[in-house]
């Protein structure tokens, strides 16, 4: 495994972070998310590899993916050898100094941890003001309840204005972003993605897989999870013909590569100056083949050949307004059920 730092601070992750979203009680977000025990099986050996960088939420299954993470962790490691991150937002109050105190105690809680490493905003709150946030999230930091602020999914000129806030006030600053990026979603490329490299805010985005659209040469899987993630249907389907050109490609390097279609998606994301990508993988290989993805090292002309055929899409991850109060589940696409 390779490590880098986050942002401007001292805490070393290694680059590629496990999603936590894979795990959880199914049905309370998900019904493709792992059970306790296998779970740990995928953390463990996330360990076994050297992966110390973990990212949850609060809201990922009903806040059972935080338990069964605390839990796993502490079988297996000591705190001091992992990174964990978490989120807020998706609840009550958003990012109110209120909900902001009251979900990371929450959090800590189900984590079995009494600091994060890294606490994240899952999106930007429309409803309470900026500076109410940041000085909120500056008191945790004081607090040592959390170590380093990161943000996700939201406009450049909103990530701007919260940097700006920061920097004003003398508040911690955010050192970590978790947006919307893979080959086949490059939206933030335009604006996000380059105020945080002048920044120096590290990127880990999420679905850098594209809901695993670019780990197969067809569009659909019979997977319980491409049967009924409609959430990644609403992300991808809308795109699926000019995007189906992209996936193409990547297969074409595979076999030039003589490796996966996932590794060369994940070798993209260093090249294009990722940190950590975050793979959320519900079994122990795709963590073998995302570390696999280190030794493939992709050319200048590569990197054209996978980007060329690339068009515009609609915003998937920034929103533009607060969704209703207890709506986790963005960009889904509602099935045709029949009785």
């Amino acid at each position: 495994m390779e490590y880098t730092k986050l942002g401007n601070t001292e805490i070393e992750i290694s680059k590629l972070c496990i999603g936590c979203m894979s795990f959880g009680k199914a049905g309370t977000m998900h019904d493709w998310t792992l059970d306790e025990t296998e779970s740990e099986k995928v953390i463990a050996h996330a360990l076994d590899r050297g992966i110390n960088f973990f990212d949850t939420a609060n809201v990922y299954s009903a806040g059972t993916s935080e338990e069964y993470l605390g839990k796993a962790l502490k079988k297996h490691t000591t705190r001091d050898k992992v990174v964990l991150a978490s989120k807020v937002y998706f609840n009550e109050g958003r990012l109110s100094r209120k909900a902001i105190m009251r979900e990371i105690d929450g959090t800590l809680k189900r984590l079995g941890t009494d600091y994060l490493d890294l606490y994240i905003i899952h999106r930007f709150d429309y409803d309470t003001p900026i500076d109410e946030t940041m000085e909120a999230l500056h008191e945790l930091i004081k607090a040592g309840k959390v170590r380093a602020l990161g943000a996700s999914a939201m406009y450049g000129y909103q990530f701007h204005n919260m940097q700006l806030a920061a920097k004003d006030h003398g508040w911690t600053p955010f050192s970590a972003m978790e947006n919307h990026y893979n080959l086949l979603y490059r939206e933030d490329e335009r604006e996000l993605i380059p105020i945080c490299k002048q920044m120096n805010v590290s990127l880990m985005p999420y679905s850098p897989l594209a809901a695993g659209h670019l780990s197969r040469p067809e569009w659909k899987s019979n997977s319980l999870r491409g049967t009924t993630d409609r959430v990644a249907m609403g992300k991808y389907d809308r795109s699926e013909e000019q995007d189906m050109e992209i996936v193409k490609r990547v297969h074409v390097l595979s076999l030039k590569y003589n490796c996966k279609m996932s590794q060369i998606a994940i070798a993209w994301q260093w090249a294009k100056g990722i940190a950590s990508p975050i793979v959320g993988a519900t079994k122990a290989q795709y963590l073998d083949d995302a570390v696999g993805a280190l030794e493939i090292k992709l050319t200048a002309k590569d990197i054209e050949y996978l980007e060329e055929l690339y068009v515009p899409h609609k915003i998937v991850g920034a929103i533009d307004k607060n969704p209703e109060q207890g709506v986790v589940l963005l960009d889904e696409k509602k099935l045709n059920k029949t009785v």
